[in-house]
């Protein structure tokens, strides 16, 4: 039986992003109160064995709410450097183990930058930010360039040959990782460059991008929306006709709704109708040994699919209030839900609610996120 573990001293304002260290023995979560709180897994206890398996280890604060946050594995103290991008405009390291968290800024972008991940394959630390531009750093050489990108950017993700950008006007571009090594190798100009991508696309989702996931294999990749939709895509030509999308994180709801006559008949009626309420898609993971992916919506729910036969694989029961983050552990065994109000009700100017703002630790049972035949799945809809 699964079993979902709630972790205390979280942060008091909406979960930005979740992340898991290279062993999984730790996890990050970033968040709008300025914070980075650092949760380290304990060993198991056979008299509590349903109690947490992840404590507080720490807190980091910074100048400003934190948008993004990651890893760098096969680095010197990976389990101990942070790499983090907010409202601020730097991209910074922080080591846990120095004194209130050592910072040092790598880059400082124009405008907030809003996205960070790390190749271990090419040594490439890659932001992004609002100001349209990726940064491109090699921590060993102590460099970064400047890439121009095609519009702003909304979400990142990486295989272990390119990184998939996903922007505003429906525009993808997807980049060679060699390609962008190379030109941190070889530029030294202060000057924003333009790298051609390796694939120029549109996306196949007609309204604003939320979030993008890489299939393990490399092969493909999946993004989501703010209406409640996902595409499944590959990077080959050859398998371009296989391209879907479907809509999930919906809901229908009963409504009344009050009509007056036409031509001066001031008389009021009033009739039931059913509406679809679409919720967007805020997060995207897919399990790192399986291959099936994780949605979390403003519904408060998580899904698991399997991208290959195009079905469901279950749903997790609903959550306090939106989820706004995930991430699977690097053995898969664990996924790691960030929820706090994702304003999905108009309420933007509402104070933060700290007791929505919370973290659960799902302990996967062996075949949860295991694909199913199609006789035992549910179609995606």
């Amino acid at each position: 039986m699964s079993v979902s573990h709630e972790l205390s001293n979280g942060p008091t304002d909406a979960i930005s992003a979740l992340s898991f260290s290279p062993s999984g023995s730790r996890l990050a979560v970033a968040s709008w109160d300025q914070s980075i709180t650092i949760y380290q897994r304990k060993t198991s206890d056979p008299d509590s064995p349903n109690g947490p398996i992840f404590s507080g280890l720490s807190k980091v604060f910074c100048r400003g709410p934190i948008l993004d946050i990651c890893w760098a594995r096969g680095t010197e103290d990976e389990e101990d450097n942070i790499y983090f991008v907010g409202l601020d405009h730097t991209v910074r390291r922080v080591n846990i183990k120095g004194p209130n968290g050592t910072q040092e800024v790598l880059s400082t972008h124009e405008k907030p930058s809003n996205k960070i991940v790390y190749s271990a394959e090419h040594g490439l630390l890659i932001s992004t930010s609002w100001d349209g531009t990726m940064h491109i750093h090699n921590l060993q050489g102590q460099r970064h360039v400047r890439v121009r990108l095609a519009a702003k950017p909304f979400a990142i993700a990486l295989t272990d040959e390119r990184v998939v950008v996903a922007m505003a006007g429906r525009k993808v571009s997807i980049y060679e990782l060699a390609t962008l090594a190379g030109a941190v190798e070889r530029e030294a100009s202060s000057e924003v460059l333009d790298v051609e991508p390796w694939q120029r696309r549109e996306s196949s989702l007609k309204f604003q991008t939320r979030a993008v996931a890489c299939m393990p294999d490399g092969t493909g990749f999946a993004t989501s929306s703010i209406e409640g939709r996902v595409s499944v895509e590959w990077f080959a030509e050859s398998r371009q006709g296989d391209t879907y999308a479907f809509k999930c994180h919906r809901k229908t709801e009963k409504t009344t709704v009050t009509r007056t006559g036409s031509n001066g008949d001031q008389t009021a009626t009033e009739t039931t109708e059913e509406i679809d309420v679409v919720y967007p898609v805020n997060a995207l993971t897919f399990h790192p040994v399986y291959g099936t992916f994780a949605t979390g919506g403003g519904d408060g729910l998580v899904a698991f699919w399997d991208a290959q036969t195009k079905r469901r694989i279950k749903y997790i029961p609903h959550f306090p209030a939106s989820v706004g983050a995930l991430a699977f552990s690097p053995d898969g065994g664990l996924l790691a839900v960030g929820v706090s109000p994702g304003f999905e009700e108009g309420d933007e100017d509402k104070q933060p609610r700290p007791e929505l703002c919370k973290i659960y630790i799902r302990e996967l049972k062996e075949n949860e996120a295991k694909p199913r035949t199609p006789a035992t799945g549910t179609g995606a809809k």
